[in-house]
């Protein structure tokens, strides 16, 4: 669950791994050149309906390089229940096939090394913490954090970026 090398001035977003909700480890060197929105989820959200924006994005622009990562977290009490709970109701409900993981805590002392990271990166309206579920990270394809968006911003407003991003406007 941890940075693998550099320091925070250092490290890019493929320097970090975490665990998948089915409790494998994975590097997120595996998404380097790929244009990323990373998102920390909740499954009794008033934001959750947004899962079904996001897996949109991930269907229309997955062949061109993108790919979201859904970050459970129970840290504003909105995603009780195990990583199953979490993934049965995301892969039922909301259809998501995007990759997701074990639940994180994304503020805080325990916060996940990748999360302390991006805020670092990029400050939102509390500073570096995250406010509230479905803050999203866009991170390019060399590991860099391009944006921050805060909760209420809709997945489909962030498509004219990525559309951008990846060369297709």
């Amino acid at each position: 669950m941890g940075r693998t090398a550099g320091t925070s001035e250092s490290a890019t977003f493929h320097d970090f791994h975490a665990v998948t909700i089915d409790g494998e480890t994975r590097s997120m060197r595996e998404y380097a050149g790929r244009l990323v929105l990373v998102v920390n989820i909740a499954t009794e959200c008033a934001f959750t309906p947004q899962l079904r924006g996001l897996q949109a994005l991930q269907e229309q622009y997955g062949e061109h390089g993108f790919t979201v990562l859904g970050f459970p977290s129970d840290q504003f009490h909105q995603d009780p229940g195990t990583d199953q709970d979490t993934h049965d109701v995301c892969t039922s409900t909301y259809d998501v096939t995007f990759p997701l993981f074990s639940k994180i805590d994304v503020n805080g002392p325990l916060a996940h090394p990748l999360w302390q990271w991006m805020c670092a990166q990029k400050g939102g309206v509390m500073g570096g913490r995250i406010a509230w579920n479905f803050t999203k990270f866009l991170i390019d394809g060399d590991g860099q954090v391009l944006r921050r968006y805060a909760p209420p911003v809709p997945p489909v407003r962030i498509a004219r970026r990525i559309e951008t991003d990846l060369g297709l406007r």
